[in-house]
């Protein structure tokens, strides 16, 4: 048997270790940004809530315009996406608030998965404008969600709530309806 050129051998190891190299360098790199936090594509348009906040344990009562109580809790699994109204709610507020609505509607065969929650004081001319079609009117019976709210006149803002009572996000007055679409069609699938 002829002997091996030892030349030959390293180059076809270093070839062997630069194949298994290629396939291990992603999965390495891919632990590691995993591992520091960092996830890629996920980076919301809302506010994460921080703490975490479950208005099922809470006991957070919402009560409905009917008189009856808001179950946070639904027989299906559905978000809500709560808006808070700051004073005097007229044009720009509803404005917002139809952007609201239309992100639902943008969700097309899935827009069932989302519940439309107002809490406050309706705008002006709400029956004319249609809100009421799509919007779930209520107030917030301890003041919970106050710190949610804005202080400026004319003004909204939104919490979108998972199915389980877990507030996800917020969005601040003055946000981007369009971002608020792009983070609905990302969670309701």
């Amino acid at each position: 048997m002829k002997a091996a050129d030892p030349a030959n051998v390293r180059k076809s190891r270093l070839f062997l270790l630069l194949i298994v190299l290629a396939f291990v360098a992603p999965m390495i790199v891919a632990g590691l940004l995993s591992w520091s936090g960092w996830q890629p594509g996920t980076k919301g348009n809302g506010e994460p809530i921080l703490p975490q906040r479950n208005f099922v344990d809470e006991q957070l009562r919402v009560q409905l315009a009917d008189g009856q109580p808001y179950a946070w809790r639904d027989s299906q699994p559905r978000l809500t996406l709560v808006a808070l109204a700051g004073p005097d709610c007229a044009a720009r507020c509803l404005a917002t608030l139809t952007s609201m609505a239309a992100a639902r509607v943008t969700l097309n065969r899935n827009q069932s998965r989302l519940r439309l929650l107002y809490l406050g004081t309706p705008p002006v001319d709400d029956a004319r404008d249609g809100m009421r079609n799509y919007w779930q009117l209520g107030t917030d019976v301890d003041g919970k969600l106050a710190g949610f709210r804005p202080d400026a006149a004319d003004s909204v803002s939104g919490l979108l709530v998972e199915s389980n009572g877990t507030a996800l996000s917020l969005y601040r007055a003055g946000f981007d309806p369009s971002g608020l679409r792009k983070d609905l069609q990302k969670v309701i699938k």
